[in-house]
């Protein structure tokens, strides 16, 4: 049984609309699997614009999408899930409706609660030592550096 190399535009379609049908996918993921089936650039472009027409493929929905589980799921603050749409070449459009997925109060209660999490994980550690690894860490995950200096100003106040 040997594995198939190539594919006709319409086989290729029909792997690609379950693809994307499995899970909202952007328009760079779809045209890395097209590539990888060997596919042509003008069948690439006609797939794309059948996928797009017939709504298996929606940037906007993406961009939710991605928004919402990265945030909800992984616990990103708003740089990383920003820099990962523009490593997708999402338009700042739809990056912006992307954004309006996440809400101002779940979004600074979040960072509380994972502040807290990892202020218990490192006080052992002495005041100092614990406020760079909880920086460090949560400046990883995409929160924004001022919303991280709050949080330790409030628990050095709270704490004094």
């Amino acid at each position: 049984m040997h594995k198939q190399t190539s594919f006709t535009v319409h086989e290729a379609q029909k792997k690609l609309e379950h693809y994307c049908a499995y899970q909202e996918r952007c328009h760079q993921e779809v045209v890395q699997k097209l590539k990888s089936l060997n596919m042509i650039p003008a069948a690439i472009d006609e797939i794309i614009g059948q996928l797009i027409t017939n709504d298996y493929l929606n940037e906007t929905r993406f961009a939710q999408s991605f928004t919402r589980g990265k945030f909800r799921i992984k616990k990103w603050g708003k740089n990383r899930i920003l820099r990962q749409l523009k490593f997708r070449k999402i338009s700042d459009w739809n990056i912006k409706k992307g954004m309006a997925e996440i809400e101002a109060d779940e979004y600074l209660n979040t960072l509380d609660a994972i502040f807290n999490q990892l202020w218990k994980q490192f006080e052992h550690l002495g005041n100092s030592k614990c406020q760079k690894k909880v920086f460090d860490r949560l400046q990883y995950r995409g929160w924004e550096n001022e919303l991280i200096y709050n949080a330790i100003n409030n628990k050095k106040t709270t704490n004094s």
